[in-house]
């Protein structure tokens, strides 16, 4: 059961990266966001692209940030990013604990 325990561990290290990773791409779109950058730039299409798919379908529950022009779905990423981080890691690592004995 350790190596069930231990491979827990190891992909909850990893998530809890990749939402970090996603917290900060979400936040650097939203400054770029009030700067106008420069559509063709790699970077500036790396981060759309990985943002877009969190932050689309938040945009489509949200129909009155299309009337005021005010678009919070940035932040309700980050806070559901946050969420997860502080109930799902917690959560998993116990379980890996559990196993692990």
């Amino acid at each position: 059961m350790f190596v069930l325990s231990n491979f827990i561990l190891a992909a909850v290290q990893v998530l809890n990266i990749v939402l970090n990773l996603l917290m900060w791409l979400i936040i650097i779109r939203a400054l770029l966001s009030w700067v106008s950058p420069d559509p063709f730039n790699p970077i500036v299409q790396l981060i759309t692209k990985t943002t877009e798919p969190i932050l689309y379908p938040i945009r489509k529950l949200l129909p009155f940030s299309l009337k005021t022009g005010l678009d919070l779905s940035p932040m309700i990423a980050i806070l559901l990013l946050i969420f997860l981080q502080r109930f799902l890691i917690p959560t998993l690592n116990h379980v890996a604990y559990t196993l692990g004995g």
